[in-house]
């Protein structure tokens, strides 16, 4: 594969509001000061420039996930472990019936240098995609800057648990990472653990609530413990969930405080399929043929399970694997 430094990014003289333009394949990206236009040889599309980087961030931060990150009902992402489908209105069925749909492959560090160039040039300094509303500044306006301090965040990924040694550290004042304004009630102490001499490494607990509280992102899925394929991914989600993200495999949740509205869809149609309001304590899956999108009305706590199993879409397509977690 390709290193990520040695990827050619196509992209041109910056227009008048300041903003560089993109392309990758048939793929043309523009912006403006309020919005995001795309084309490709059988059509076009407009969205706001707000909702696009905040969309486009999760796809990069993410290595574009599993399955599909569908940006809004027109424009996504279908990630195949090395390569990854750019497409439109592949999965709207208006787009296809009308033949307006178009799809094209990438290798992944092709896509993911094209992406992350533009998500630097197009986010103003005032503005950081991965938080809540009222903790940033406007997409919105000529171009200002950019906050790739912002922008370069890299996931969370413990090796095998949260404050292991020479494992993810805990986060604290600090070390940078303040209570958040809706959690300065939950509570700060850490739990003590007395080990055994020689079992240092192999023994450890901390207060994942504290830790979860000193999120500074929203809608980013963190690893915080590890065991073969089982990935425990909690995360802090307020206001709308970026994207609408379609499973290659059953996925938990479990609810840790406050609420979620989840809107569920078919995976390819979009066709609604149920609502989904979780408060804290319920549990629900998410199969693997459908869409879904949060929506919290206050900054919550929600523990995502993940099996990371690269196996698991092709057993799903063979019929060995089945895209619901229990049939009754």
């Amino acid at each position: 594969m390709t290193d990520v430094t040695d990827v050619t990014v196509l992209s041109g003289e910056a227009n008048e509001h300041g903003y560089k333009p993109f392309s990758i394949g048939e793929f043309n990206f523009s912006r403006d000061e309020h919005f995001v236009h795309v084309t490709w040889p059988s059509g076009t599309h407009v969205t706001a420039a707000e909702p696009f980087l905040k969309a486009l961030m999760r796809d990069v931060a993410w290595n574009f996930f599993y399955g599909t990150v569908n940006f809004d009902a027109v424009l996504g992402t279908t990630n195949h472990y090395g390569n990854v489908d750019l497409f439109a209105g592949r999965f709207n069925e208006a787009y296809r019936k009308a033949e307006l749909d178009h799809m094209e492959n990438f290798p992944h560090d092709e896509i993911k240098a094209t992406f992350t160039a533009m998500l630097s040039d197009w986010t103003n300094a005032t503005f950081d995609p991965f938080a809540a509303p009222m903790e940033t500044g406007s997409a919105y306006g000529a171009k200002s800057g950019n906050n790739d301090a912002a922008v370069t965040r890299t996931r969370v990924t413990a090796k095998r648990m949260v404050g292991m040694p020479d494992d993810e550290p805990l986060r604290t004042d600090e070390s940078g990472y303040p209570v958040n304004r809706a959690f300065h009630d939950v509570d700060q102490s850490q739990p003590v653990v007395e080990v055994e001499p020689g079992y240092e490494n192999e023994v450890s607990a901390y207060n994942f609530f504290a830790y979860l509280s000193r999120s500074d992102v929203t809608w980013n899925p963190s690893v915080v413990s590890v065991c073969k394929d089982s990935l425990y991914c909690p995360t802090t989600e307020e206001f709308i969930l970026p994207i609408i993200h379609g499973n290659d495999r059953v996925e938990w949740f479990i609810q840790l405080s406050d609420e979620i509205i989840w809107e569920v869809e078919d995976l390819k149609t979009g066709t609604p399929r149920a609502k989904v309001v979780m408060k804290a304590g319920d549990c629900a899956s998410m199969p693997a043929d459908i869409r879904h999108r949060g929506y919290s009305p206050k900054r919550s706590m929600l523990l995502v399970w993940e099996n990371n199993s690269p196996a698991i879409p092709d057993m799903i397509a063979r019929g060995e694997a089945s895209v619901v977690p229990v049939k009754f």
